[in-house]
């Protein structure tokens, strides 16, 4: 089968890429200008995905069977700073992947985030209302709006949540952008009452491409790791694993903060509908923890203490 990947250089993209052809599928991918092909890419192109004429181009030289669309720009602050730049990636780039694979007859894929919620109840099922508090939020909301309506028999929509993992960069998964902290001499104040489902981006890349595979689900689902966690417990957990000292996370609470008042509580996911589907399992966070390595950026820091 041929998988065309969006995205592809990034901690979900890449983990696609090489997900996909140790199982044999073949593998073309579209990343960035001024990036390097992914392990296991049988074809990379460096594309803008802002313009379409590329986009639609790429698509037609791959035919694919599958697009797998892992391409965000997923910074809530970069999509405050470039509304357009962020519009054109979160929701335009979807809505024309859409009607690509409809008129290619081929699987849409997508992925989608947790932060279409409002974060006040948790737990939430893949039809419970949405309410999206961020910019960010809005146009992945939008975009999967515009998916089924453009492709509804060709998609699905894969909401998932904060990922762990090591990145191409070094600079993009939790613990990556927690060493990238204390790199600089921080101390990270991380909330109690902010909890989430971390997700390995390895596993993630796992479900997707097992979705890939497979023709009789579409619609909406959710995938996340096993246990919900505070923000504060996820970077306590990390600091353990790599040894660390406690001082170097800060406790902090929403609700003592007005400056993050419209910041989702939490943004737990029930994911039972896909993961009683799929092979695929989803990870506790110690096995997500042994997983991780320091990053790059920061192994002098990591060698120097």
């Amino acid at each position: 089968m041929v998988i065309l990947v969006t995205g592809s250089t990034g901690l979900t993209g890449a983990g696609v890429v090489a997900s996909a052809a140790r199982r044999g599928h073949r593998v073309a991918a579209l990343g960035w200008k001024q990036s390097s092909p992914p392990e296991g890419a049988a074809t990379f192109q460096q594309v803008d995905l802002r313009d379409e004429n590329l986009v639609t181009r790429a698509v037609f030289d791959t035919f694919p069977d599958v697009i797998i669309n892992t391409a965000a720009v997923s910074d809530a602050r970069l999509c405050e700073e470039d509304p357009d730049s962020a519009g054109q990636v979160n929701t335009r780039l979807p809505g024309r992947l859409a009607d690509l694979a409809r008129h290619l007859g081929a699987r849409l894929i997508h992925v989608s985030t947790d932060m279409v919620f409002d974060g006040k109840a948790g737990h939430y099922r893949p039809a419970d209302p949405v309410n999206p508090r961020s910019l960010y939020g809005r146009l992945k909301l939008e975009a999967e709006n515009e998916i089924l309506r453009r492709a509804p028999g060709f998609s699905v929509i894969v909401r998932t949540t904060l990922l762990t993992g090591n990145s191409p960069s070094g600079k993009r998964s939790v613990h990556e952008n927690l060493f990238a902290a204390w790199t600089r001499g921080e101390a990270p104040a991380l909330f109690t009452d902010e909890l989430r489902q971390p997700c390995a981006a390895s596993n993630l890349a796992d479900a997707l491409v097992e979705l890939a595979e497979r023709n009789d689900l579409t619609g909406i689902h959710h995938w996340a790791g096993a246990e919900v966690l505070s923000r504060h417990e996820i970077g306590r957990r990390v600091l353990e694993h790599f040894k660390l000292p406690a001082t170097l996370i800060r406790e902090a609470t929403l609700k003592n903060n007005p400056a993050f008042q419209d910041r989702p509580g939490n943004l737990s996911l029930d994911i039972g509908t896909l993961s009683g589907k799929l092979k695929t399992k989803p990870l506790d966070f110690s096995a997500q923890l042994d997983l991780l390595r320091v990053p790059l950026p920061s192994r002098e820091w990591y060698n120097n203490l």
